[in-house]
């Protein structure tokens, strides 16, 4: 893969998924004793960050150096922003729904079942979606434009989405708003300038790992599912199913972009079927 040593992949790949598992099951020790699993989703940020780290430290010797710093400053920088931002978020709340009831679904030991369907699983997908910063930071091509281009993308995404969490927490804190919904500012360009970011950076660090067409078919798994996670799975789908009886909803939603940004409608219509 134009200069990435095999065997030093092995060893990565091999190291990457000991650490996110270790970092899940520490979680799993402290939210099963607090009863509240809710605690993962801090945890899936942090998770990413130590990746990274254990990227950039075994990297040393085979990697370019500008390149893994880039790459590992890169995903530091927004696991440890969002693990920051849900910490506070849910700072003095109790369980989240979607694990309660998740957890009410479970045959026998309810903690086995947390461990297996909510830490191990979201392990096993840190360790899946991290792997163009694995593999980016083994290669030994200095940055180009290539990668270039993959950092600004993580940058309009990391914007994107720290700007979204920022406005929507400045809503929320207004008395007034209660029982609103947020229709400003980057609300009113997507439904979801969160996820739209995510979007953005796992993209932008997919292209630093395409130094080789091998490079670029091995990480194409790891956008692909963030995109599919983010649209389908536990992101857009979930929240908005929780959202579609909220009065005023339908009207936000008919104006207003499912995903992509774009300037909202002037004349709200209802949405036509398949439309995000």
């Amino acid at each position: 893969m134009t200069g990435i040593d095999t065997g030093a992949l092995a060893v990565l790949l091999a190291a990457s998924a000991g650490t996110a598992t270790a970092v899940m099951l520490i979680t799993f020790v402290i939210g099963n004793t607090r009863g509240l699993h809710r605690i993962v989703d801090v945890a899936w940020g942090v998770a990413f960050a130590a990746v990274a780290v254990v990227s950039w430290f075994l990297s040393d010797g085979y990697g370019d150096d500008g390149r893994r710093a880039a790459v590992t400053l890169a995903t530091v920088v927004w696991g440890l922003r969002l693990a920051v931002h849900i910490a506070r978020r849910g700072r003095g709340h109790g369980e989240d729904p979607r694990y309660a009831r998740m957890l009410d679904r479970a045959r026998g030991n309810r903690s086995l079942y947390a461990l297996r369907t909510v830490y191990l699983l979201q392990g096993g997908l840190v360790w899946l979606v991290s792997l163009p910063v694995q593999v980016a930071s083994l290669a030994p091509r200095p940055l180009d434009a290539t990668a270039g281009a993959g950092l600004a993308l993580w940058a309009a995404g990391v914007f994107f989405e720290a700007t979204g969490d920022h406005q929507l927490a400045r809503f929320k804190a207004d008395p007034a708003n209660k029982g609103r919904i947020m229709d400003r500012g980057l609300w009113s360009w997507t439904r979801h300038p969160n996820y739209f970011g995510d979007f953005l950076v796992w993209w932008g660090l997919y292209l630093t790992a395409c130094v080789s067409w091998q490079s670029a078919l091995l990480t194409l798994v790891s956008p692909l599912v963030m995109s599919g996670l983010l649209v389908f799975g536990s992101g857009k789908r979930l929240l908005e199913n929780h959202m579609a009886q909220r009065p005023g909803y339908a009207e936000y939603r008919a104006r207003t972009s499912g995903f992509f940004p774009r300037p909202p409608r002037r004349t709200a219509r209802p949405p036509r079927p398949g439309e995000p």
